[in-house]
């Protein structure tokens, strides 16, 4: 986890004000209170002037109430009390009964509404939105109080200032747009920026924009139906480096983006959405990530994947380079690349997004993540240099331990191909290792490996192993996430050949000489055939690959167990007895133990969670 320094209370203010700055430690070193919004006199003049346009009593109540700086809304029902919301809650003046008379004075205070029911005060950043009934009278007010706040961007500058088209995603409220016109007033400095405004949000109502776009330039759209051609207009009549959007919610909006994005502009954009996933399964939006469609694999490809032949798949490349997604004010998660991002959600692979957020004391820090997900490429971060492994492929370098080991352990075998290791339970050397358990799940009476433990290590080492990225070629890759799980080894998969270190495919394949055989024998990656597509299989090529050792003679205490079983039901202290799950060979030597003591067994459950039950005679 880095912290990195903002610069944020450097910035100026247009107002000549500056940032609060983060507050002090205290003797032990923890921050005094959590950073607050400072609010500038020109915010507080904004706020005024907001409040002016109220009916009079309830401007006093308002006041009355104090902490104007953190109002967030003030909502105006007819035939109900009025009510302001904060950050801490919201609170309701009883005694305050909306009239339609209360309506129409403030309606007839602030501009015009638009075709959106949106309306605003010249010069300011509030947004007033109306609730119409079907007559078209306003019966409902809500009151959004808008305000500049600055250095809130700083957070990502670094993505901002590098060209990079950037999508802020975010529920309603959660600051997507103060950060959009943020960053219009920030790249404005350097670079030709035009701001397409449809509801005049981001940068106020009436012709002269709000002081805090800095120089940007702003295009307003007569109506939101007609946003997608401003948007063209813009690029083709202004000559922008920058384009920024506020609230692509249309599918023309989606695929003029995508234009903009393909004759080179850079794209700061915001869109309503929790998370990368929710853009992704929206058909309005999901051209923006790239979008998706179904595709038909070839037998080969699907073979390779180990899926159905029938998938989803990403349609085009992402309009937008970064995806962001705003949790709260000061907490963000970042995809550094969509289309890594999309295809990893698209084939059921986990994300490990990066995440920045403000301390207690103001301070911006980032833990890194995987931004790529598992998916094998770009993640070198904890491997071998490029060089390194090449030369370890041509032999000319060290290679992994655990490819020596296994070469040790496989006399008069290539170090490149395996028949597939011998089933659990008939070598000793291998034990049961089809657990059914996590790490910490192991129960104290089941026989099992030291997971995640090579022979000569201590469990303090368990849990460092280094993870293998393995490509899976006709075997289930649901299988072998299973079985890596159960086993409690770290594995990624992958579908580069360059940057896996093993390839694990069936006998059958195997023996028809698929080209991406051929090319993993002249890279020199080791290729480990099975001869079915069992957990048990799978299992035992995990345990060679880890080199893991067994922690007792798992066979011995797999049958000691069911020995044991045997003396409770026979005894009368049990009707039924369930076993630790097992493999397949130790399965069926535990019924045959059963059969000899005449009583009844059942194997219950799926691989690699199958194990036997025993029922005393009768039960």
């Amino acid at each position: 986890m880095d912290s990195f320094d903002s610069d944020a209370a450097r910035h100026e203010l247009p107002d000549g004000s500056r940032p609060a700055a983060p507050p002090p430690p205290d003797a032990d070193g923890a921050a005094a209170a959590p950073l607050r919004y400072q609010p500038s006199p020109a915010d507080q003049a904004e706020v005024t002037l907001l409040l002016d346009v109220l009916p009079v009593r309830l401007r006093a109540a308002v006041l009355e109430a104090g902490a104007v700086t953190d109002l967030i809304e003030i909502v105006m029902d007819l035939g109900r009390p009025a009510e302001i919301r904060r950050h801490e809650g919201a609170r309701s003046f009883p005694e305050i009964e909306v009239s339609q008379e209360d309506l129409d004075q403030l309606v007839a205070r602030i501009g015009d509404f638009g075709e959106d029911n949106r309306a605003g005060i010249a010069r300011t950043l509030h947004r007033i939105s109306a609730i119409r009934n079907r007559k078209g009278r306003v019966i409902g007010l809500t009151l959004r109080v808008g305000r500049a706040v600055f250095g809130t961007v700083e957070i990502i500058r670094d993505l901002i200032m590098a060209g990079r088209s950037v999508l802020l995603l975010g529920r309603p409220g959660v600051g997507k747009t103060t950060m959009l016109r943020e960053t219009a007033r920030l790249l404005a400095d350097s670079r030709r920026v035009v701001i397409v405004d449809t509801s005049n949000e981001i940068a106020g109502d009436g012709d002269i924009p709000h002081p805090a776009i800095g120089r940007a330039r702003r295009m307003q759209v007569a109506l939101p139906s007609l946003q997608h051609e401003v948007m063209i207009e813009a690029v083709e009549n202004h000559n922008p480096e920058v384009i920024v959007i506020d609230e692509i919610g249309r599918e023309l909006e989606a695929l003029a983006a995508r234009t903009i994005a393909e004759r080179g502009v850079q794209l700061i954009g915001t869109a309503h959405g929790r998370s990368l996933e929710n853009v992704l399964m929206n058909p309005t939006l999901s051209d923006l990530v790239g979008g998706i469609e179904s595709v038909t694999l070839s037998d080969e490809e699907a073979r390779r994947r180990g899926t159905q032949k029938s998938v989803l798949e990403r349609r085009a490349p992402p309009t937008f380079d970064v995806v962001v997604e705003i949790q709260d004010w000061h907490r963000l998660v970042l995809h550094h690349d969509t289309a890594l991002a999309i295809d990893a959600l698209l084939r059921g692979r986990p994300l490990r997004p990066e995440l920045r957020y403000l301390d207690e004391a103001g301070r911006p820090v980032v833990e890194e993540g995987d931004p790529l997900g598992p998916i094998g490429r770009g993640e070198r971060g904890d491997r071998d240099r490029p060089a390194d492994r090449d030369a370890g492929r041509r032999g000319g370098g060290a290679e992994p331990a655990w490819r020596e080991r296994r070469r040790e352990g496989r006399e008069g075998r290539s170090g490149r191909r395996s028949e597939g290791p011998p089933e659990p339970g008939r070598d000793p050397a291998w034990g049961s290792p089809a657990l059914g358990y996590g790490a910490d799940q192991v129960p104290a009476q089941a026989p099992a490996f030291a997971l995640g433990q090579r022979s000569g290590e201590d469990r303090s080492t368990a849990g460092r192993l280094k993870t293998l990225r393995l490509l899976p070629y006709g075997v289930s890759q649901n299988r072998l996430r299973r079985s890596a799980k159960a086993l409690g080894v770290p594995i990624f998969l992958t579908e580069d050949l360059e940057q896996a270190d093993a390839l694990i495919t069936l006998k059958g394949y195997y023996r028809k000489q698929a080209s991406i055989l051929h090319e993993a024998e002249e890279r020199r990656v080791p290729i480990y055939v099975l001869r079915s597509n069992t957990y048990a299989q799978i299992e035992a090529a995990l345990v060679d690959l880890f080199g893991l050792r067994p922690a007792r003679d798992a066979a011995d205490a797999a049958m000691a167990e069911a020995e044991m079983a045997i003396q409770l039901l026979r005894q009368g202290r049990r009707d039924m007895v369930e076993l630790a799950p097992q493999g397949p060979e130790l399965r069926r030597e535990q019924h045959a133990l059963a059969r000899q003591a005449n009583l009844r067994s059942l194997s219950r459950g799926e691989d690699p969670f199958r194990r036997v039950r025993l029922y005393r005679e009768g039960g």
